[in-house]
């Protein structure tokens, strides 16, 4: 692995932690009974995500040219296979960090209630005092927890396969566009744009279907119709859906590339 597939790997890695962490926002709503400022987080979050997805696409493009360049496109295959089992592996690093992401963000909400400043809640992370609290707010999930997840789920198998494919094409879309540029050269601008279609299904599945469906669990988590501790079990099966959702991108991949390098010559 080089610097510049390390570089990818690692940003990849960063964006979906990020995500996955993201979703623990919502838990510390609930807990805090801050929903408003819970979702402002969470958003917060989901757009740093979504938005640092977009910068994959001049250092993966960078990637195949200088391999089409130097004769060693063969392995771009292998180097994207890399690059989407980075996103794997970092979401499954998320949701064993859901009950650390619960504890910071109960913490942030507090501290931004009482000094309403995203600027001075980012500056406190970097203090000594913002590093203690991170350090302090690490816990690993307990085996009480683990041993839930085999109780009631709290949504339904369709939401979960829904989140699964939606997820698995935000994942595959960009990557998988421009691996099409490599198949298809003669139309390599144009396969390389028909991303945009593939991510925008599945943002519009995304918002929807998933994020009603927890929305209204959100809230009746808050009236108390539904307990804490189902809808923490909600939240993990949603991000062990993400999870199964960058695994099928790597059997996704292959086939999307020749999907959209054949839609490239008609478009």
């Amino acid at each position: 692995m080089d610097g510049q597939l390390l570089i990818i790997c690692l940003l990849t890695a960063a964006i979906n932690l990020i995500g996955t962490l993201a979703y623990s926002a919502r838990i510390a709503g609930v807990r805090t009974r801050r929903i408003a400022l819970s979702f402002a987080l969470f958003n917060m979050l989901v757009l740093v995500s979504r938005t640092s997805n977009s910068f994959l696409g001049p250092f993966l493009a960078k990637r195949i040219e200088t391999r089409i360049a130097e004769g060693g496109g063969d392995s771009l295959f292998a180097d994207f296979q890399l690059v989407l089992g980075s996103a794997s592996l970092a979401v499954a690093v998320g949701i064993f960090l859901v009950p650390t992401g619960q504890r910071l963000f109960s913490r942030a909400i507090g501290y931004f209630q009482e000094h309403r400043s995203t600027a001075r809640l980012l500056l406190k992370t970097a203090t000594p005092t913002g590093l203690k609290a991170v350090r302090d707010a690490l816990h690993p999930p307990s085996l009480g927890q683990l041993r839930s997840l085999v109780k009631e789920r709290g949504v339904s198998w369709n939401v979960l396969l829904a989140n699964c494919l939606a997820q698995a094409l935000l994942t595959v879309g960009v990557i998988a566009s421009l691996y099409a540029g490599y198949l298809n050269p003669d139309f390599r601008v144009t396969a390389s744009q028909l991303s945009a279609v593939i991510n925008g299904f599945a943002t519009i599945l995304l918002f929807a279907l998933i994020d009603p469906q927890l929305s209204v669990m959100t809230d009746d988590a808050v009236e108390g119709r539904v307990s804490e501790a189902l809808f923490r079990r909600t939240i993990v099966w949603i991000s062990f859906s993400r999870l199964a959702g960058t695994l099928l991108a790597q059997l996704l991949f292959l086939p999307s590339a020749m999907l959209i390098a054949w839609i490239a010559n008609y478009v």
